[in-house]
């Protein structure tokens, strides 16, 4: 049974991804706008084929352009998140030499970065450029995916695109916190987790025929409060906010406790004074 479910979704998928492929493909080309909401109606379908139900709380921030910072655990973030916002994704550069998934990345307009320091400041401007042109970006700022449980260490260099200013004014940032909450209608352990979570090394294949073959599954995406550069003393600490942020988010889904978060402290130079 769970392998027929397996391919059934995965036949469906195939079926759904190739004739729009070179709709979008033109759509991209053209540099028409319906290039970026293309995906969005594209990733709802995926998403009913794969069995995922997605959980929206809080307010996507409707700033154009927003830079969304999420957490990572899964293949799964890319269409969850498309499925929402028509956004565009910053993502490691070997992706775009993976066959099939890879053009799937370039049909949505991803921003592919190396990591070598030399080509820090011309891949920042390429963003920029993006930004510019009034698109909104995903940074997946750990560097990998996780567990699903942990959050893993912000990288604070990724946050001087933040610090960028946009036809004059602080780019809006986002923190994102994207949590699996059900498996089969069941709630989450970390044995569970692992069905989800696509950690490191693993293979991309049988991860995700792994998947395919769980059932339904719940995701909670929860949006933060939008933050800008000014609140900060340095995008050390706007990268020490989101992460926070985004880790508050994952422990309210797996413990089931309401979130709770301090008030933003303003930076020194706008503390009031004595």
């Amino acid at each position: 049974m769970e392998t027929a479910r397996a391919w059934v979704a995965l036949t469906a998928f195939m079926l759904w991804t190739l004739p729009l492929m070179p709709v979008q493909l033109l759509l991209v080309l053209t540099r028409t706008r319906v290039a970026g909401w293309l995906p969005v109606f594209y990733h709802r379908t995926v998403c009913r084929i794969v069995g995922i139900s997605i959980d929206i709380r809080g307010e996507p921030s409707r700033a154009r352009p927003t830079l969304y910072v999420s957490n990572h655990v899964s293949w799964a973030d890319i269409p969850i998140l498309s499925a929402i916002l028509p956004i565009s994704f910053i993502a490691k550069h070997e992706i775009a030499t993976w066959p099939f998934f890879g053009w799937l990345a370039w049909l949505q307009r991803s921003v592919f970065i190396e990591r070598k320091a030399r080509r820090t400041a011309d891949q920042r401007d390429a963003m920029v450029v993006r930004l510019e042109e009034g698109d909104s970006l995903v940074l997946f700022p750990e560097g990998t995916s996780g567990d699903g449980i942990h959050v893993l260490p912000y990288k604070s260099a990724f946050f001087a695109l933040a610090e960028k200013r946009i036809d004059g004014r602080p780019l809006t940032v986002q923190p994102v916190s994207i949590t699996l909450s059900k498996l089969d209608n069941l709630p989450v352990g970390r044995r569970s987790m692992s069905i989800y979570a696509w950690i490191g090394d693993q293979d991309l294949v049988p991860h995700l025929w792994r998947f395919l073959k769980t059932g339904h599954s719940t995701i909670v995406v929860e949006f933060h409060p939008p933050v800008t550069i000014d609140q900060f003393r340095s995008r050390k600490d706007l990268c020490a906010h989101c992460r926070l942020e985004t880790q508050r988010g994952v422990d309210s889904v797996l413990t089931g406790r309401p979130l709770v978060r301090p008030p933003l402290l303003p930076p020194p130079s706008e503390a009031p004074q004595a």
